[in-house]
């Protein structure tokens, strides 16, 4: 294992120490929109992902933790009735999405965590939430040796925190409560880099025991 990580018994692999941890304020989320068109058609893609995880159904209300610049908020109010943000960057709300200062104070038919949840400081307290299904994308790790480790895109110390494959990711949600609904790669039709053969990005919905 690379200095500086820890691998955990569930497979997640976790830095041990932080250095020059990133601040997240509003030029960080505000910096997405200078992707253009790609972050809405993103939203629109991981919002189908979830309506058809739940064959159809859609959900009461949504908390997307981590909004950034709202796209995938923007698109949830199409279809959702009740949409949320939390996050900590001071980047508005889009309009119709209201602010969620504790996102462990109310119920949530979903919680949303698009590539959040490797930059929490500690991961296990989202075991605190109150919601029926948890929908996360993170960074897809191989781990194929410290060199591949070392190099890999992905692994940023101060900003990514946490690590996982698939095996990982669901033996975490297993521990806090959730089980696995449906797994896919389907971000990477938008966000695999070139000439990659392994997947980039994990998408799964997790449901609560």
């Amino acid at each position: 294992m690379l200095a500086n990580y820890i691998k955990l018994e569930n497979g997640v692999i976790r830095q041990e120490e932080i250095l020059d941890k990133i601040e997240y304020n509003f030029n960080y989320a505000n910096a997405y929109n200078a992707h253009g068109d790609l972050g809405p058609k993103m939203a629109f893609m991981r919002l189908g992902f979830l309506i058809g995880a739940l064959n159809g159904s859609i959900p009461e209300n949504i908390l997307d933790v981590g909004y950034g610049n709202g796209d995938f908020l923007k698109a949830a109010t199409n279809i959702i009735p009740n949409c949320y943000g939390s996050d900590i960057s001071g980047y508005p709300v889009p309009e119709g999405v209201s602010f969620v200062e504790d996102i462990y104070k109310d119920k949530f038919d979903v919680v949303c965590f698009f590539d959040v949840l490797e930059h929490f400081d500690n991961i296990y307290d989202i075991s605190k939430l109150n919601a029926n299904f948890i929908l996360v994308s993170v960074p897809q790790c191989h781990y194929l040796s410290d060199e591949w480790f070392e190099n890999w895109k992905h692994r940023k110390p101060g900003e990514h925190l946490w690590h996982f494959d698939e095996q990982a990711l669901v033996a975490f949600f297993n521990e806090i409560g959730y089980d696995l609904v449906l797994s896919s790669n389907i971000e990477d039709t938008i966000r695999k880099p070139v000439n990659t053969v392994m997947p980039n990005i994990l998408t799964c919905l997790f449901r609560k025991k």
